[in-house]
């Protein structure tokens, strides 16, 4: 059974065990809500609404509030010197659809469990993660030595390769100079 719902002026067709990205809602990570907002149940038996399926519903949770990723706003107006550069994040809520209900009292359920994901925990760890691996660096410059550490100074330690490609070029630049100089000088001469 799947149904066609409407949420934040947009239209989705969903199944029970879906997860789908929609605008942001106003609820907290994990809870379960229904949208009745319902257009069309289909399935063995289909129910088209006028505009919405009465007693109709779709059960879901939410798995993660974020933003999607950055895009790029530029405005321009050519030969007026008016260029503006912009970026924008869009918040959206990703759901897990757990169940359909369809107006006959027939219900689509799923197995899976929803995997709720809270993106400011994650965002913490990684920091905190980060900050711990500079705090054992230094630590271990000042007296213990830390085998993650001891890598990252010895890549930082390598030796660059050195530049004897560019000094046949100057040596060529060098007897260009002196060719022209000697023309210059027996032209004068002539």
């Amino acid at each position: 059974m799947y149904a066609i719902i409407k949420t934040g002026g947009k239209q989705y067709k969903v199944q029970a065990g879906d997860v789908l990205q929609i605008d942001k809602i106003d609820q907290d990570l994990g809870a379960e809500f229904t949208l009745s907002e319902v257009l069309m149940i289909g399935g063995d038996k289909s129910h088209v609404g006028t505009p919405l399926v009465k007693n109709a519903v779709v059960t879901a949770v939410v798995t993660k509030q974020a933003r999607t990723r950055k895009i790029i706003v530029f405005k321009k107006k050519r030969r007026q010197g008016y260029r503006k550069f912009g970026t924008h994040k869009q918040h959206f809520t990703e759901i897990f659809i757990s169940s359909i209900t369809s107006p006959d009292g027939a219900k689509s359920k799923t197995d899976n469990k929803p995997v709720v994901k809270d993106m400011a925990a994650l965002r913490t760890e990684r920091i905190e993660t980060k900050m711990s691996d500079r705090v054992a660096r230094v630590r271990s410059r000042d007296g213990d030595v830390d085998p993650v550490a001891e890598k990252v100074e010895k890549k930082k330690a390598a030796p660059k390769k050195a530049a004897s490609a560019k000094k046949p070029i100057a040596k060529a630049a060098s007897k260009r100079s002196a060719k022209k100089a000697t023309k210059k000088t027996t032209k004068k001469t002539k």
